[in-house]
């Protein structure tokens, strides 16, 4: 049990750092409340259980060249600033959103949440540095079933962190004034542009130098 727990760490340890995925979590959870918050952070899952299988697989050397990089970069800046930047576009509907819930469907916060999870080649690096060390060690004095377990272990705790995301956002949006919320909104919108900014740095940097 005490190894179970301490890959459920590890999984935490991923899901926890404030990041793009966190900003833009608490964005939709403030703006759509704690279902929405909640699966989005499932999308963001979604993404992270496709890189566990394919470093398992062993495909994720692919994604390790430096054009595989490069596109990664870019891409995530593309998603990260298109939605940092529809964010602050929304900022004047904030009002009318809170009384009368926007046309946000379930299966778009599905989406964007894989959308910004598998576009965030820091989540490529956790994957091919931590979860493929682990891989390594394990599958060495181990067998399938306890790899399955541990894996397991690293799923539920991203999804605990995921789970206690969505309570905050959704807390934050029946307890904070409106105007606390609008500012919550700015922060995280543009904290995701500025992430955009940095991946797009680091993609100029693998292109040109």
């Amino acid at each position: 049990m005490g190894v179970f727990l301490s890959y459920m760490l590890l999984g935490i340890s991923l899901a926890a750092p404030i990041g793009p995925v966190n900003a833009a979590q608490l964005n939709k959870g403030v703006k759509h409340g704690f279902f929405h918050a909640w699966i989005f952070g499932i999308g963001a899952l979604l993404a992270d259980v496709t890189y566990m299988m394919l470093v398992y697989f062993g495909v994720i050397n692919f994604l390790d060249t430096s054009f595989m990089k490069a596109f990664l970069w870019l891409f995530g800046f593309f998603v990260l600033t298109y939605s940092g930047i529809e964010g602050l576009l929304g900022i004047g509907k904030f009002e009318t959103s809170m009384r009368n819930e926007k046309k946000a469907t379930f299966f778009k916060s599905l989406s964007s949440g894989f959308a910004m999870s598998i576009s965030n080649p820091l989540t490529i690096l956790f994957w091919l540095g931590i979860y493929g060390s682990v891989l390594a060690q394990t599958a060495s004095v181990e067998n399938t079933g306890q790899l399955v377990f541990y894996s397991a272990a690293i799923i539920l705790g991203i999804l605990t962190w995921d789970v206690t995301m969505a309570m905050i956002a959704g807390g934050a949006r029946r307890l904070l004034a409106s105007n606390v919320l609008t500012g919550i909104t700015i922060v995280s919108s543009i904290s995701m542009i500025a992430f955009g900014i940095y991946f797009a740095v680091q993609a100029s940097i693998l292109l040109f130098s």
